[in-house]
């Protein structure tokens, strides 16, 4: 009975998750006889309220490859502090090798404008608005990467007030006073 229990509360864990194949990439081998096909897959996991992570696995068949980047991403899982459940807090700009991405907070309305790799990650991350650029390479591996480098730097006011004594109001009333500040200068 505790075994039955276990496994529910097991499938339920696994279907809270959404995964979105990123990228498949076929290598050959030359042996004696032929080629020798491998497949690596790029998987990214998240809940879509906050949670993401990104595996890569590799296998002679596609789903078995499919299957265990997305136990890799699930062990791999990352917080996001996500403003209003739908974006980010602060801009911020990440790095992996030659990737370089810019993400910027945006508005009610304004969707998910990013490209492939990127998408993917803010669509199981459940992120509705952000404008994001990647520039530099476009290998889908460093892209992602470089992705989640920018979302681990991404702060919430609650840690940062943590982080300077501050209460949190005392930021948010500073925050407001620079929006006013900026709309009085436009």
């Amino acid at each position: 009975m505790a075994r039955e229990s276990r496994e529910r509360r097991t499938e339920e864990r696994e279907s809270e998750f959404v995964d979105k194949l990123v990228h498949i990439n076929r290598v050959a081998k030359v042996v004696k006889g032929g080629r020798r096909f491998g497949f690596a897959a790029l998987v990214v996991v998240g809940d879509q309220k906050g949670r993401v992570g990104f595996g890569h696995g590799k296998a002679r068949e596609v789903p078995e490859a499919i299957r265990k980047a997305t136990d890799a991403a699930k062990r791999a899982l990352i917080r996001v502090p996500l403003r209003e459940g739908r974006t980010l807090h602060h801009d911020v700009a990440g790095r992996h090798g030659a990737g370089k991405v810019h993400l910027r907070a945006a508005p009610p309305g304004t969707g998910i404008i990013a490209g492939g790799p990127m998408r993917a990650v803010f669509e199981t991350l459940g992120m509705q608005d952000v404008v994001a650029k990647s520039l530099g390479t476009s290998n889908p591996y460093n892209v992602v990467r470089a992705t989640f480098d920018a979302l681990k730097h991404q702060d919430s006011p609650r840690a940062v007030a943590a982080r300077r004594n501050v209460k949190v109001s005392a930021l948010q009333a500073r925050r407001r006073d620079v929006e006013v500040e900026q709309a009085a200068a436009d």
